[in-house]
């Protein structure tokens, strides 16, 4: 018997938050279906007034998560109320929505799950369709002023792309999930300009747009300012330095999030109007952190994770270990099968010294022998692992107290490697 068959509807009221999840897994037969119009429809029903409340919608290949941070730490530090969508979530589906910077409570998203399936009715949602409408619903339910929203996928057909925003912002464009969103960073741009409205800001993070971006911006009708042009940054000796299309920000501590995140998001924070100080700024900067990217989680030897699962995130990745200090950089690896490995892998063997590759026991999940493969044709040295729990511990019985182990490859292989917790007595971050 399906859970479904085993559990009426008059239970639902007392669901807990892991029986809804279930029943989001199995209401609709695949995981992905691009298309608004039957959440549109649910969206409707719902009848939620986002209308007095400042929607930030955005979208990129990469550095959406840590682009919606620091925006919302710099809204906390000005005392607005803010509320945050993103996905996925780590350990606990509760990270998905942040209000004041906090994840609510198991009951709350309980309530708007019923509330989202009373509305449907006999439409079928996917997963994300309903966990984006009950993120909606809480967030309707809250005195937040200001909503940012992260893309899932893409950006046109994309769940939260039934509200219209006030400020859209692209972070980054580069090949991911070329499946669905088509294989060259021309048709890419077309989908993540999907989110834009006429006559509204948008906000575009990646340094070298395509020319449909270009386009796009053109037929949409909307105002944009280009990092690199409009807004640019630099890193020396002194710190970090910013100058936006009004002001500027110079010697800001170095983010521990992608610099050119950081970029993106102080142009929609001077948008906002919000007036920070160089030293709120400099706040702002040192508390904004996001889980599984660039997050230490113990030293001696030192321990990175990072969700790094394509060419364009490793890079930046890369880039970033490149000016570190460490004696040795040792890579724990884990990827799913569809992405494009080998690409993923190569910006990182210019820093990477010893690689310990593991299988992702998760559907979809890559053997380790084809990231094995990938190394192998950088010449680089390369051990093999059943699983990458198995990898990391025999990463870290090798890392020597200088050494850094860096923990990458796919937001399922963080999830693994937080889930096994401390392995070895360390200093504590």
């Amino acid at each position: 018997m399906s859970y479904l068959s085993s559990h009426q509807a008059s239970d639902k009221e007392a669901w807990s938050l892991d029986q809804w999840l279930i029943y989001l897994e199995q209401i609709h037969p695949s995981n992905i279906e691009l298309g608004l119009q039957r959440i549109a429809e649910v969206f409707l029903r719902m009848q939620l007034d986002l209308s007095q409340r400042t929607v930030i919608t955005v979208a990129g290949t990469n550095g959406k998560g840590t682009t919606c941070a620091l925006i919302e730490q710099a809204l906390l530090i000005a005392k607005h109320s803010v509320a945050v969508f993103s996905s996925p979530h780590l350990l606990d589906y509760r990270e998905r929505v942040r209000v004041a910077g906090d994840m609510l409570s198991e009951k709350a998203h309980c309530l708007a799950f019923l509330k989202v399936d009373q509305a449907r009715g006999d439409t079928l949602l996917t997963y994300f369709e309903f966990g984006t409408l009950a993120a909606l619903q809480l967030m309707a339910d809250s005195d937040a002023k200001y909503l940012l929203l992260e893309v899932g996928l893409g950006g046109r057909l994309d769940s939260v792309n039934i509200v219209d925003p006030n400020i859209a912002v692209i972070t980054s464009i580069d090949l991911d999930h070329q499946d669905w969103l088509g294989d060259t960073k021309e048709l890419i741009a077309v989908e993540k300009a999907g989110i834009f409205r006429a006559n509204i800001p948008a906000v575009i993070g990646e340094p070298n747009p395509p020319s449909t971006l270009v386009t796009a911006a053109l037929d949409y009708k909307v105002k944009p300012v280009w990092q690199g042009s409009d807004f640019e940054f630099q890193i020396d000796e002194k710190g970090f330095h910013w100058k936006g299309v009004v002001g500027r920000y110079d010697n800001l501590p170095v983010p521990s999030i992608p610099a050119q995140n950081a970029s993106t998001a102080l142009q929609v924070i001077e948008m906002l109007g919000l007036q920070l100080d160089h030293q709120q700024m400099t706040q702002v900067f040192s508390q904004t952190s996001l889980p599984g990217r660039r997050q230490v989680i113990q030293t001696k030897p030192t321990v990175m994770l990072d969700v790094a699962h394509n060419p364009h995130a490793t890079k930046l990745l890369a880039f970033d270990l490149n000016n570190t200090q460490y004696k040795n950089v040792i890579a724990v690896v884990a990827m799913l099968a569809d992405k494009d490995i080998e690409a993923t892998l190569a910006p990182m063997s210019s820093v990477v010294s010893h690689w310990f590759c593991g299988s992702l026991d998760v559907p979809r999940g890559a053997p380790s022998s084809t990231l094995v493969s990938a190394v192998l044709s950088f010449g680089q040295k390369v051990l093999d692992y059943d699983s990458v729990e198995v990898a990391y511990k025999s990463a870290l019985e090798k890392a020597e107290e200088d050494d850094l182990v860096i923990v990458f490859g796919s937001f399922f292989t963080v999830t693994k490697i937080l889930e096994m917790g401390p392995l070895t007595p360390h200093e504590k971050v």
